[in-house]
Order: C-alpha cells, then sequence, then structure tokens
C-alpha cells in the first residue's frame, strides 16, 4: 500500500471515530453541551452585542443624515379652539395669539439666568442634548408611561418651535437630532432667545415680552431678577402656579420652585448671597381676559381646558405644562356637556335671587359676594350647568371650582355615611341609624370610650337640645351630635369615606374639627359627592367635556359614573334623611315651602359657616343635584370676609344662611327645569320612609306634643334672639312631621303660614356657623 493510501486510510478512520463519539453517550464526567449553551457562547452573545450598538450607531448615522432642521412653525401651529354646547351650537371660539418676538439683547442678563438655572444649569457647556434624559423618555415612551425624564433648553426650544407635543418614540428620537444639529448651528444665545420667546406661561401669553406684560405689566427688558425668577418657575406648571388662580399647594410650590431658582444661581456664582437673602417673592398682577369669554363662558372655557389637560396627562404621559401648550389654542373643537336651557335657567336664578338684589355704592359688602354652582346629572355625571362668578372678567377666579371656603354643615351626610357604610356603633355599642339617639346638649364635649378629646362645639345660636335623633340633629344641623358621630365612626374613617366619595382629602388632617366642614370645598366636589348618593352609591366624577376632537384625532374621555364606592342602602339611607331637612329642617321654608315645588321630591343640606364667610345649599331630585355656594371675598385682597348685611333686606344682624339666597337659587333654578318625580330608594330609614301605621284603639286619636319636642323645634325655625314666638307654633309643628315621612315629598300642612326668610331673622339657620381650628 502506497503512502496515499494510507493517509486516505487513516483520514477515512478518524471521521469514523468522530461520527461514532458524536453518536455515543458522554462518558462519565462530561456531559454533552445542551443546545441553549452551544447557542448562546460568551462569543456569541458579544458578537450580538457589538453587532446591535453598531447597527443602533449606523442607524443613528443615518437618522442623522436623513433628518434636518425643518423650518420653525411654532407660531403657525396656533390654531382657534372652538367650544360648543351640547347641542353642537357655539359656545366660543378662542385662539388669539398673544406673542411677541424680542431681542435677547431686550431682556436683562441676570434675568437670562433664571431659565438657565431653572432648567438646565449646564447649558453653557452642554451638547444640547440630555443623553440619560432623553434614554429614560424613550424607554418611558416604550413602556407606555408618556412622561419625559428629563431635556435641556435647547430639546425643549425644538419641541416647542420645530416640533408638537406628542409623546412617540419617533418625535423623541427626531427631537434628539435635531437638537444636536441646532447646538452645532445655532449660538446659545440663539438657543435661549428662542426658548423664552416660544415657550407658554399661560394667560394665553406665549414668549417672554407677553408673559411680562401679562403677570406684571412691564416689558421684558424692565424685568426685575425676582420677576424673572417667577416666570421661569412658572414653565414648569403655568397654570397651577399661576398666582391668582393657585390653591395653597400650588402656592406653596411656585414659591419652592422660586426659590430654588434663585438658589442655583448663587450656587453657579451668577447671584451674590446678600443680594439673594434680600429677595421677597414679587407682586403677581391681576389678570386680564381674553376677548370672547365674557359672562360664564370664560369659567367654561376654562373647566374645559383644565379637565382636557388632565385626561392628556394621564393618557398620554404629558407633564401639565406640556398638556397646557397642547391645549392652548391648537385647533381643538370641544364639545361640553352644557345643556343651554339649564345654563340659561343657572345664569337667570342667581340673577333674579341674588345679584338683582346687591348694590356696592350702598353697602360695601355687596360688593364681596361671589356667587357659585354646579348642576350635574347624576345618571350620567354631566355637568349640565355651571356658574363661575358674576362676569369672567370681572372675576378671574371660577367661584363653581374654587376650594378655599368651608362646606361647613354639607359635610354632614358624609359622616352619616361613614357610619352606615361601616355599620358604626355608638360609644355604648348601640348601632348608628336615622332613628339613633344622641345627646343634642349645646358644648357638648365630645368622647372617645369615656375620654374628653378636647373639642366642644356650640349649635347655632347656642341652642340646646336634649336626646335627639340622628334624623331631628341632620334637619336641624345639630353640631354636637355630628362631632360625636364623626369620633364614634372614627375621623380616619370619615375622611377615607370623604375622598372615595370625591373630596380632595390630601394633607387634611383626620380630627374631630373637620366634622363641621371646616375643611375647603368647591361647588364641583360636592356636587359630585351629592350625586354619589343620588346614584345610590356608584361614584360620579362630574365632567364637563363631551368629546374633543383635533384634526381628525379624538381623545377618550373616563366615563364620568365609576364603580360602587358606597352601598346602596347607606347611599339611599343618606337620601331617605336629607328629605327631612327639605320637609322639616333648615331648608323647609325656601325650598319645601316653594310654590314652584309641585310635589316635587327633594333631598339636600345646608350649610353656613364660620363668621358667615360662606354658605351652601346642596340639594337634589331623582334627576338633577345642585350645588350653590356663596362666598364672602374681599375683591382687592382676595381676603375671605363676612357676607352679614349684603343686599340689605334680611332683618337683624342680615346674616345670610344656606336657607336663605343659596337654597332660593337653588329651588328657582331647579324647579324650572325638572319634572316631578319620585326617588327610587332601598331603605328601611329616614324621613322619606313612611312611619309604621298606628295601633288600633278605640279612643279616638289626641294630636299632643312632648315637653322635649318642644325645644328641639322652636330653635331650628326661630334663633334664640326672637323669643317673642308664640306658643301657638307649636301644633303647627307636630303635624308637619308625618307628610314628611312620606313618600311624596308634599309640603306638610303649615307651611303656607310660615314666614320668609326675608321678613324674620334667620329663619333657616343651619348650625354650621362655628368651626374649631386646631
Amino acid at each position: 500500500m502506497g503512502r496515499a493510501e494510507e493517509r486516505r486510510a487513516r483520514q477515512r478512520g478518524h471521521r469514523a471515530a468522530s461520527k461514532r463519539r458524536r453518536s455515543e453517550p458522554a462518558a462519565a464526567g462530561k456531559p454533552a453541551k445542551s443546545l441553549l449553551r452551544r447557542m448562546f457562547t460568551w462569543k456569541k452573545i458579544l458578537g450580538t452585542v457589538f453587532g446591535v450598538c453598531l447597527l443602533a450607531i449606523l442607524g443613528f448615522v443615518g437618522l442623522y443624515m436623513y433628518v434636518d432642521i425643518p423650518e420653525g412653525n411654532a407660531a403657525a401651529r396656533q390654531q382657534s379652539n372652538v367650544y360648543k354646547f351640547s347641542d353642537g351650537t357655539l359656545l366660543a371660539r378662542n385662539g388669539k395669539v398673544n406673542r411677541e418676538i424680542v431681542d435677547l439683547s431686550k431682556v436683562p442678563r441676570k434675568v437670562q439666568l433664571t431659565f438657565v438655572a431653572a432648567e438646565n444649569k449646564s447649558f453653557y457647556s452642554d451638547s444640547g442634548v440630555d443623553f440619560k434624559g432623553t434614554a429614560r423618555g424613550l424607554l418611558n415612551t416604550l413602556r407606555g408611561r408618556g412622561k419625559q425624564g428629563g431635556s435641556t433648553i435647547t430639546q425643549q426650544y425644538v419641541k416647542n418651535y420645530y416640533l408638537n407635543q406628542d409623546q412617540t418614540v419617533t418625535r423623541k428620537l427626531k427631537e434628539l437630532v435635531i437638537s444636536l444639529k441646532v447646538d452645532r448651528e445655532k449660538s446659545k444665545d440663539e438657543i435661549l432667545a428662542g426658548y423664552i420667546n416660544t415657550s407658554y406661561y399661560g394667560r394665553s401669553a406665549y414668549g417672554i415680552q407677553a408673559a411680562a406684560q401679562a403677570y406684571f405689566g412691564v416689558d421684558a427688558e424692565d424685568l426685575s431678577v425676582e420677576q424673572g425668577a417667577y416666570l421661569a418657575a412658572l414653565l414648569q406648571a403655568p397654570s397651577q402656579y399661576d398666582w391668582a388662580v393657585a390653591t395653597d399647594t400650588g402656592k406653596r410650590l411656585v414659591t419652592q420652585r422660586w426659590n430654588y431658582v434663585l438658589d442655583n444661581m448663587v450656587e453657579e456664582g451668577w447671584l451674590a448671597k446678600d443680594r439673594r437673602t434680600a429677595m421677597r417673592f414679587p407682586k403677581i398682577k391681576e389678570p386680564k381676559r381674553a376677548p370672547g369669554l365674557d359672562g360664564q363662558k370664560g369659567y367654561l372655557v376654562d373647566l374645559a381646558n383644565q379637565q382636557l389637560e388632565q385626561q392628556l396627562m394621564a393618557q398620554e404621559g404629558l407633564t401639565q405644562s406640556q398638556a397646557e401648550n397642547a391645549v392652548m389654542e391648537k385647533g381643538w373643537t370641544i364639545t361640553l356637556n352644557i345643556d343651554r336651557k339649564k345654563q340659561a335657567a343657572l345664569e337667570r336664578a342667581v340673577r333674579s335671587e341674588l345679584t338683582s338684589k346687591l348694590d356696592k355704592t350702598k353697602r360695601k359688602v355687596d360688593g364681596d359676594i361671589q356667587p357659585g354652582a354646579v348642576s350635574v346629572d347624576p345618571k350620567t355625571g354631566k355637568i349640565v350647568a355651571l356658574y363661575g362668578g358674576q362676569n369672567y372678567y370681572e372675576h378671574y377666579y371660577s367661584n363653581a371650582t374654587r376650594r378655599d371656603y368651608q362646606p361647613a354643615s354639607t359635610f354632614k351626610p358624609v359622616i352619616l355615611a361613614a357610619a352606615l357604610e361601616r355599620e358604626a356603633t355608638t360609644q355604648d355599642g348601640k348601632p348608628i341609624t336615622a332613628n339613633t339617639l344622641y345627646d343634642g346638649g349645646n358644648r357638648r364635649p365630645v368622647v372617645d370610650h369615656g375620654r374628653p378629646v378636647g373639642f366642644a362645639p356650640p349649635n347655632e345660636d347656642e341652642a340646646d337640645y336634649d336626646e335627639i335623633t340622628v334624623q331631628e340633629a341632620m334637619n336641624k344641623s345639630v353640631n354636637s351630635v355630628f362631632a360625636q358621630m364623626g369620633v364614634d365612626v372614627g375621623m380616619d374613617n370619615v375622611m377615607s369615606t370623604a375622598s372615595s366619595l370625591g373630596m380632595d382629602t390630601k394633607g387634611m388632617p383626620a380630627v374631630p374639627a373637620q366634622t363641621l366642614g371646616s375643611m375647603g370645598a368647591s361647588p364641583l366636589e360636592m356636587a359630585g359627592i351629592y350625586a354619589t348618593f343620588a346614584n345610590h352609591g356608584h361614584k360620579v366624577t362630574p365632567t364637563i367635556i363631551k368629546s374633543a376632537e383635533q384634526k381628525g384625532r379624538s381623545v377618550d374621555m373616563p366615563d364620568p359614573v365609576g364603580g360602587t364606592v358606597l352601598s346602596r342602602t347607606a347611599a339611599d339611607t343618606v337620601t331617605s334623611v336629607l328629605t327631612g331637612v327639605v320637609d322639616d329642617g333648615t331648608a323647609k321654608t325656601s325650598v319645601a315651602a316653594n310654590p314652584l315645588r309641585d310635589g316635587q321630591q327633594v333631598a339636600g343640606k345646608t350649610g353656613t359657616s364660620d363668621e358667615n364667610k360662606s354658605a351652601w345649599f346642596t340639594g337634589y331630585t331623582p334627576d338633577l343635584v345642585t350645588s350653590v355656594g356663596l362666598f364672602g371675598e374681599d375683591p382687592k385682597t382676595h381676603g375671605h370676609v363676612s357676607m352679614e348685611g349684603a343686599t340689605g333686606l334680611l332683618p337683624g344682624r342680615g346674616r345670610i344662611n344656606g336657607g336663605g339666597y343659596p337654597a332660593e337659587i337653588w329651588a328657582a333654578y331647579t324647579f324650572g327645569v325638572t319634572d316631578r318625580s319620585a326617588f327610587d330608594l332601598d331603605t328601611t330609614q329616614g324621613a322619606a320612609v313612611a312611619p309604621p301605621p298606628p295601633p288600633t284603639s278605640s279612643a279616638p286619636p289626641t294630636p299632643s306634643t312632648t315637653p322635649s319636642q318642644t325645644p328641639s323645634e322652636t330653635p331650628s325655625e326661630t334663633p334664640s334672639r326672637t323669643p317673642s314666638q308664640t306658643p301657638s307654633e307649636t301644633p303647627s309643628q307636630t303635624p308637619s312631621r308625618t307628610p314628611s315621612q312620606t313618600p311624596s315629598g308634599t309640603p306638610t300642612t303649615g307651611l303656607p303660614t310660615e314666614p320668609t326668610s326675608e321678613e324674620s331673622p334667620d329663619p333657616d339657620d343651619d348650625g354650621g356657623g362655628f368651626h374649631f381650628r386646631p
């Protein structure tokens, strides 16, 4: 055999042996590699990572070469928003752009630096892009979270001037590329000038010149460092931080932001520390509103914008500032739930029952009265009418949505709802129901398992009651009863129920004083809470928007009616109890005896706050809930002031109670737009439930009144300062209790002889005038 043949034979043997090894089981101690391990070796993993990175780099290079800096179109994108009534008729058109470009040289250097200190301290040294923030933003977008994690002044300028606020991966990648190119092709001063001239500052102001005029009444070149720091802080959340309309939280946040800006300037060496220490928060000018929003239009448009912005923030992950910029003058067609006829009726009711009687030239206090109201369909959650103030141009702040006044005794039904829902008991273990007896003594110390809690509220006019049922206590708004009930239920539980019903309880302490409604709330909030009662415990979040569309795009608004937050029995029992407030309590004169009522069933509650600074009536029929509030506000300082003496038509001190003008406005409006209907209640308690038939007897019935009933009735209908009331009133009160127990809601027999609220002092006082502040 030759050498060549031997070599070929050896090769054949090697190949055969290799095949045998592959086909034989692995030798002991040397397991064969699995398919997964053979596929994912370190070499292959590193090669894959390298390949992906190379593709990403090549892709970015391609994107960088492909994407050019587009023409600036910030001004061109401004378009009118159109607002319509629910029937499609035009309500308002708002879209006049308030913008004036100014050269950066016209803006003081230290004012320029306030924006750098607020948004991007590394602005003068960076490449125009925050890669970590952009990567975080892209990741959030891919996850559906939306909110960008951070961006430079250059990126924000590019977004404002060249692109839009869309939260998409494509837009973010374009923003990244264009920002890098802009930073290379433009100077930092050009970029900063573009940024401060295209940003939205609220009050329909685009750019620093318009903002300087809107908030301080000066040109941009005359801005102080303090004023510049405020405008720089404002960009984070323009409407929320606008001092004229900001809540206490908004004012606290913008003050913190203002301090942050100035402290950053000191840190960067742009501001002397001693000068910084001497600086004070600037005074903000009252706003002037855009034309075409007179009367109630501006209030309706503002609430629609706010609710659309909130939905964009929730749905697309926009920040507050981004959402405002995406809504204001961006070509939206927004149809509201506002019913034209109901809106007109509400405006007429406020005018006929209140504002036509105000004359600030005769009485200074008449200029302090601010009415607000919200009307909601409880079955759908639609806001069908809203009253924000006498005129949007004269009073910028909407009285329908403001939360800085106490709801007073209109909060008491929430306490009862918490007790019923949790099947709470009194201190001695008795279930809390409409018929549970409480000690209604004036200034009775509230106790927690025998120990005083340091709270002993007086009843209205120091009225003293003996044992009194929960139903009677609600009718007469007895403070001492509900203060004790709140502790019996547990104030944490009460505030939890308030939150689940729709009240913003964040930061509210769970203390007994809250039982008297000492927190802040708006007519919008109270209408939502009572609408939840009316809707048998299904959560109602009132909404003003029917639809919102923009260039073929529509935004899905959340369903105003949510799940059950209160059992039907608990909600219906609250409604049943509140019918007694109308038929036998503090709303009897203005609502139950109103000639327009025509047998309509009504539930509701009055409220009058400490020092008569606010007065409320929140009430409902089966198909309509309306909350009316009157607020005493100094027109210059915006401080809370007493409303006593307003209109000059009320006797005595002229105290305005919830059962007076608020209830009269409510009745004039509601009875004019609703048809008679009956509550469908699943409860065995409360004034709307017919009492059991009396036991049969051969002797004729003899009407009588026990001694304990006589004094308990008198103070609720006639304050203690009118002792001249004759005993003849007592018999008329006794039979009036029977009709209030019937489902018909028919006014009581003795009502035609009742004096009106303008003929006797405080006929409908509700006992909500005292508030303890810990």
